[in-house]
Parts: C-alpha cells; sequence; structure tokens
C-alpha cells in the first residue's frame, strides 16, 4: 500500500509561481509512476502532468511549457513546479501513484490564482 501527502499550495498571483510537494510512503517499486491531477469545482478530476518509471513526463497539452515534475527517488518525494500561473490553474492537486493498475491519491492541496 502506498500513502501519499500533499504540500505547499497556497496563494499566488497569475504569472507566478509555485512549487507543489509529494511525500510517498509504503511499498515504493522501480516501476510506480508518478504524477499530479487537479479537480476544480464542477469539474471531474483531470491529468496535470505523470512522470512515468521510463523517464518520461506525459503532461496535459494545456500544461506544456509551464508545469514540470522533478523527483528525487531517494527521499521518496515528487513535486509539482508550476509556472506562468492561471487564474483557471485554480483547484485542489492531488498527488497520484500508479501501480500496476491500482490509483493511489495523496488528499489534495488547494491551489488558488488570483489578484
Amino acid at each position: 500500500q502506498v500513502q501519499l501527502v500533499e504540500s505547499g499550495g497556497g496563494l499566488v498571483q497569475p504569472g507566478g509561481s509555485l512549487r507543489l510537494s509529494c511525500a510517498a510512503s509504503g511499498s515504493i517499486f522501480s516501476g510506480t509512476d508518478m504524477g499530479w491531477y487537479r479537480q476544480a469545482p464542477g469539474y471531474q478530476r483531470e491529468l496535470v502532468a505523470m512522470l512515468t518509471s521510463g523517464g518520461s513526463t506525459n503532461y496535459a497539452d494545456s500544461e506544456k511549457g509551464r508545469f514540470t515534475v522533478p523527483r528525487d527517488t531517494a527521499k521518496n518525494m515528487v513535486y509539482l513546479q508550476m509556472n506562468s500561473l492561471k487564474p483557471e490553474d485554480t483547484a485542489v492537486y492531488y498527488c497520484n501513484a500508479v501501480k500496476g493498475w491500482t490509483h493511489y491519491w495523496g488528499k489534495g492541496t488547494l491551489v488558488t490564482v488570483s489578484s
């Protein structure tokens, strides 16, 4: 079983940057993919970016060039670096791990982009 805890959310102005952190514990295998989803009020949860065990990052098309997913495997940490933030980025952001066909989720951290 994998446990995920997000942190780093808060209020940021449009055009600003924010870095989210996800601490993972439990059984983390080399084949585990990790990344981020988000959910805004009135919308379904959507993929932001996923870092695969093979080293590639899969982004939603709208996030390419703005978001990156650094990972520190030694510390079981994954991050979401968000740049050029827009009001439409406002959402609860969830850390996600994929192990086989099983998804593991953190409780989420709120990001609000507003002036």
